[in-house]
């Protein structure tokens, strides 16, 4: 069926790294060779500042949203809807147009959300704003929306395959940040200067 060309054009999507295509832009260095070698909004600010970093998070975030929203207007399925926002998801920590090399994956969670239900990407970011407000760590802030989101998820959609969904997002989204976590635990994690 022909909806089902959503998935593999959200996991192209997906692929298209943000945070790579920016410094290319913008003249900086390779992010995945720089800070922490994460292609990501947080290792992009870090090495060429909030701009570059703003831009970054909005690519992210919308190669989450656009798939997911597109699929949402069509009047598809919440199985689809589901597939569509994993792909998406999945195109980000692994895009085929480079290397397979993809970032952590919270800000294309964010747009996968803000496409599943506005409400719900709206709880996430105030989460995360939240906890960013306490402790100035963006991983840790990151972490506690990612753990929440699920609980988020059945409260506000309810639907089981897009709650499964968060959850399988949330599992990955704490594995790729394993060594966070390691130094959260060590009280090493860096914190983000404003």
């Amino acid at each position: 069926m022909i909806e089902w060309l959503f998935v593999p054009a959200a996991y192209l999507i997906g692929s298209v790294s943000s945070a790579i295509i920016i410094c290319r832009l913008m003249g900086l260095p390779d992010p995945r060779e720089q800070g922490s070698g994460n292609p990501g909004a947080t290792n992009v600010m870090r090495i060429g500042g909030k701009k570059a970093a703003a831009a970054t998070l909005s690519g992210d975030l919308l190669k989450g949203l656009i798939p997911v929203y597109a699929a949402h207007l069509l009047g598809m399925p919440a199985g689809l809807l589901a597939a569509t926002g994993l792909a998406a998801f999945i195109g980000h920590l692994y895009p085929i147009f480079f290397g397979f090399k993809g970032g952590k994956g919270v800000a294309t969670t964010i747009g996968v959300l803000f496409g599943f239900s506005w409400v719900l990407g709206l709880a996430f970011v105030a989460t995360w704003l939240l906890m960013y407000k306490v402790g100035k760590i963006s991983s840790l802030s990151a972490l506690t929306a990612a753990v929440l989101a699920p609980a988020y998820a059945w409260f506000i959609v309810g639907n089981p395959m897009l709650v499964v969904a968060v959850a399988l997002m949330t599992v990955v989204l704490l594995w790729r940040h394993k060594s966070n976590i390691q130094r959260l635990l060590a009280g090493e994690e860096k914190t983000i200067k404003s």
